[in-house]
């Protein structure tokens, strides 16, 4: 398995806050040093163009929107889905409804519709058939089942959301899917991004978290919609000029950087059953762990004083962690127990 590069004198700090701290390696820079370029608003960046049509085929989708964030993606999208006085539903951690600043009904009047997460990291389909509004001008309009995956780290398989594409057909629903870590779902059930495309309306992928891109997400779907949300991009202020740049490093990151994610899960196996070997009670989620039964602030401040960054209970694997900084961590962690 291959290790992360650190720099000889390097003083060690392991960051586990999230899988968006990752630095583009050399590799990576060089890609980017080398793009070509053009002016991506006219649509004449060919390297944000072949990002798009990559994607787009990855999918299985018509078309596809480079954009500079996860956020502005989904909110792209629930713009292009939903009319001011719509509602979409999704999960009450979800981050398009927890996360993201309100986005949705702060630019677009959109009404979301929380509902819990089950324990798989699914929406109950019977809970959103009772949320779904009668067609009566006192409610807004359901328009729209917005899904995650992962979620909280957990994978979720194309069955699920076959089901939902066949329950969202029967309610006149659209499907959109946060696949902020749909290429960590995609390695750990051994199945293809596109067996998560045929059954949503639009899904949006990010680059900058495992996959190790310095910025960016890409939103695919009809041609239609990616066209409405190229719009709504501009008007956001996501219109991007010589973006190749950054474009090369999210190429990179899909031919190189996927098939690796396994190394993630596999770290994370380690760190959790290391953790649960000196009394730490730990759940693994593909390369996320979940630390239970400690005081958020103290652990927060042990780890920080030895130079491991955790944000809380979730500890994030991810391409800059090597084995020998878990076995640093969980060696660090042994004061928790």
């Amino acid at each position: 398995m291959t290790e992360p590069a650190r720099s000889p004198g390097e003083t060690r700090i392991v960051d586990l806050r999230s899988d968006t701290v990752t630095r583009p390696g050399r590799a990576m820079r060089a890609a980017m040093a080398a793009a070509e370029v053009g002016d991506d608003v006219y649509g004449e960046d060919p390297t944000v163009n072949r990002l798009e049509h990559e994607c787009a085929s990855l999918l299985g989708m018509e078309a596809a929107l480079f954009v500079p964030s996860g956020t502005q993606s989904n909110l792209a999208a629930l713009l292009a889905h939903c009319d001011r006085g719509d509602e979409y539903v999704a999960g009450q951690d979800a981050h398009t409804y927890r996360f993201e600043g309100g986005g949705a009904a702060a630019f677009g009047g959109i009404q979301p519709q929380p509902l819990p997460f089950q324990d798989d990291g699914t929406l109950d389909l019977d809970e959103v058939a009772a949320a779904i509004k009668p067609d009566d001008y006192h409610f807004a309009k359901t328009k729209l089942v917005c899904l995650e995956n992962t979620q909280g780290g957990k994978p979720i398989g194309p069955a699920y959301f076959a089901t939902v594409q066949t329950f969202a057909h029967e309610h006149g629903l659209r499907v959109h899917l946060d696949g902020a870590r749909l290429f960590n779902a995609v390695v750990a059930l051994g199945c293809s991004a596109r067996d998560f495309g045929q059954y949503c309306d639009s899904v949006s992928v990010c680059l900058s978290k495992g996959l190790g891109a310095p910025a960016g997400s890409v939103l695919c779907g009809r041609s239609g919609f990616v066209d409405a949300a190229r719009r709504w991009r501009k008007v956001l202020g996501g219109g991007m000029r010589q973006a190749g740049v950054l474009a090369a490093a999210g190429l990179y990151a899909l031919t190189h950087n996927i098939e690796r994610l396994a190394e993630d899960h596999r770290r994370a196996n380690i760190l959790v059953e290391g953790l649960r070997g000196i009394g730490l009670p730990a759940e693994q989620h593909t390369n996320m762990v979940f630390v239970r039964g400690r005081d958020k602030d103290a652990m927060i401040a042990h780890m920080k004083s030895r130079n491991v960054r955790v944000s809380g209970s979730r500890w994030v694997v991810h391409m800059d962690v090597t084995d020998d900084d878990i076995r640093h961590v969980i060696d660090i962690a042994r004061a928790l127990s």
